[in-house]
């Protein structure tokens, strides 16, 4: 039976760029939206940025320009930055949307008019980093304990949402539903919040001191508090209060967060939910949502991440080094769901050789080159069952089923950890097996048809199991072994014996990760360490260079004339006698079938990088010969000083997709 999923990352602030823990945040919201995609279910995952507050005027005053200005710029931080990483959210919400302004003003004026808004004056210690009053209790030495600064004095007239009238019904809530909020840890201490009587929650900002926020539907005089309008957008990316979206996927909605905005989501959001729900003559757990999913902070040797300390690691420079499916695996696999974990990249790197290389890449690698060699690439039938054959089979199906129930609870580490427990044994059970021994004895066909089919049917379950961690390696074993789209394909279907089909013809296998050179990064790491320690030096002025003649112009219709279209790397292989030259067979999405190009970059990139890569291709290019080899198209690449990239999508396109 088909469900609906919603799940939703924290809106992210727009008064800092995106770092490892925006990207940590997206790509578990991520790999939990592909795994229910997986199981068949309707999905919408959301992600966005919240762009008002004193902070973000702050940031724009500081650069002499408006705060729409800076937002807009922030916020194409945050949106350029996820195609790279594979992220498949549905809806880039930002605060500054239209229909998110009016959903603010709905259901601030519904509130209002049920009497759980109203003016009153306060003074108190205001903390600008954190947007709000800080109690007596909450200073250290007077100062914000978050941001170790001395918090403003301020008295003002405001207005102030009765959170306190909630405060009972959130509590029974939260013990009659005891995974409202997990890991269990953050139940028990948003519980323990609760113990203290709570206090009402100013809701606006006077526009004599602030004027970027949405301004009160019932009080031109005032903005809305930054927090009250950021976590509507759960609900205005919907549609609120407009069906079906809502209907469809709201009662299905999961949260995540990191753990220091725990306070707002699991006591200021219930609480308005509360609120809106008894305005509009609800029960008052109508609106609530079904989980909050906290998750822990990523430290570096200088402990929690911060711009100030210079210690924020930038997603996408890891990403295009490693590759992005490395990095999300190494997110994912590292940090237990709810726990701190600790970031560096020598971490990174013995993950990537130890899980990728030597386990995933060589279990790949090692079957599908014997299938080569023994059975010139087909997929043997199944024969007379095999003891140990079959039993490896129906691990795979245990694990398959102990994987669902891990990623169902959050736990991704766990559910990874039980993919490789299934890697682990399929290497074990080539050694055992012994395939090159068994191709020497005419009388072992049976028994060798057994194993390498095994084989080859686990390596298709890992490539569906693996889709929601590592799309891009999914997507790369699935062509080779000639399935259909990973995600396409569902764990209901991994029940099955014959995923790869009995008689398909493989080819030679890619390559999927390369070992790196683990010293090399580690004295790259001391460099950078020693670099840290030294004061800084007075930067040299670049010496000028002279401006290059600009090119010529052409005319449109010259331009036009030019083929281009995206194509999927099926093979490649070095050209005999030419250390520049790769064979390529790219697919185009043409009837006749893939095409043979010859690109000159061998010395940049191996064969088995590039396969089950997309690439543009000048298409109707006339065919020259290089080194005996027929290249029907030019591959197009970026050269600069000594390095050459070819040209890829940010995500995956048909074959023969149109470039212009």
């Amino acid at each position: 039976m088909t469900q609906s999923f919603y799940i939703t990352t924290p809106i992210y602030y727009v008064n800092a760029e995106p770092h490892l823990g925006h990207a940590y945040s997206t790509i578990v919201c991520d790999a939990a939206a592909r795994f229910h995609r997986l199981l068949g279910d309707e999905v919408r995952f959301q992600t966005g940025s919240d762009e008002h507050g004193d902070k973000i005027a702050e940031a724009a005053a500081r650069e002499g320009i408006a705060p729409q200005a800076y937002a807009d710029r922030v916020s194409r931080m945050f949106r350029d930055t996820w195609p790279p990483l594979n992220v498949s959210h549905d809806n880039f919400i930002r605060t500054t949307d239209p229909a998110h302004i009016a959903c603010v003003r709905l259901i601030l004026q519904k509130i209002y008019d049920a009497g759980d808004i109203y003016l009153g004056k306060y003074g108190g210690n205001y903390c600008v980093g954190c947007e709000r009053f800080l109690t007596d209790k909450e200073l250290v030495e007077g100062k914000c304990p978050d941001h170790d600064r001395p918090t403003q004095y301020i008295e003002e007239e405001n207005y102030f949402f009765r959170m306190g009238a909630y405060q009972q019904a959130l509590i029974a809530h939260i013990q009659e539903h005891p995974d409202f909020i997990r890991p269990e840890r953050y139940k028990n201490e948003v519980l323990s919040f609760l113990k203290e009587p709570l206090e009402d929650l100013c809701i606006s900002r006077p526009k004599t001191r602030l004027t970027w926020g949405i301004e009160l539907p019932f009080d031109g005089r005032f903005v809305t508090y930054v927090w009250f309008d950021a976590l509507i957008n759960y609900l205005s990316g919907l549609g609120y209060p407009d069906e079906p979206l809502m209907a469809q996927f709201w009662p299905a909605a999961q949260h995540l967060i990191a753990k220091d905005i725990l306070k707002p989501h699991g006591i200021y959001w219930p609480t308005m939910l509360m609120s809106l729900a008894q305005a509009e003559g609800k029960p008052r757990d109508a609106y609530l949502y079904q989980h909050l999913n906290v998750h822990g902070y990523w430290k570096t040797g200088q402990g929690k991440m911060s711009k100030s300390l210079g210690n924020v690691v930038a997603p996408l420079d890891l990403a295009r080094v490693y590759g992005a499916d490395a990095f999300r695996y190494f997110l994912l696999r590292d940090m237990a769901f709810g726990l701190d974990a600790s970031f560096s990249e020598e971490a990174l790197v013995e993950r990537y050789n130890a899980d990728l290389a030597n386990d995933l890449g060589n279990l790949f690698s090692r079957v599908l080159n014997m299938l080569f060699q023994y059975r010139q690439g087909v997929v043997p039938a199944p024969g007379e069952p095999q003891a140990d054959a079959q039993e490896l089979l129906a691990l795979a199906g245990r694990v398959t089923q102990a994987y669902a129930r891990q990623m169902e609870g959050f736990h991704f580490h766990l559910a990874l950890s039980e993919i490789w427990q299934l890697i682990g044994e399929a290497n074990r059970f080539v050694v055992k097996s012994e395939p090159w021994v068994l191709a020497k004895d005419p009388g072992q066909g049976a028994r060798l048809d057994a194993v390498l089919g095994a084989l080859v049917q686990v390596l298709g379950m890992v490539a569906v199991l693996i889709q929601p961690a590592m799309p891009q390696t999914a997507l790369a074993m699935a062509q080779h072994l000639k399935l259909e789209l990973p995600e396409l394909i569902g764990l209901d279907r991994l029940a099955s014996a014959d995923l790869v089909v009995p008689g398909t013809a493989l080819g030679k296998p890619p390559a999927l990760f390369p070992r790196i050179d683990t010293a090399k990064v580690k004295a790259k790491a001391e460099k950078a360490g020693a670099k840290a320690a030294q004061p800084a030096l007075k930067e040299k002025k670049p010496v000028a260079k002279e401006a290059p003649a600009p090119p010529a112009q052409i005319e449109y219709d010259d331009f036009a004339k030019v083929d281009l279209r995206l194509g999927t790397v099926l093979a490649a292989e070095k050209v005999g006698g030419a250390d520049r030259l790769l064979k390529l067979s790219i697919d185009l999405g043409e009837e006749t079938g893939p095409r043979t190009v010859v690109a000159g970059i061998a010395l940049h990139y191996a064969p088995e990088e590039l396969v089950g890569r997309q690439v543009v291709v000048v298409a109707n290019l006339k065919p020259v010969t290089l080194k005996g080899v027929e290249s029907r198209g030019m591959v197009l690449a970026a050269v600069g000083d000594d390095k050459v990239r070819v040209l890829s999508p940010d995500t995956l396109l048909p074959p023969g997709s149109k470039v212009r």
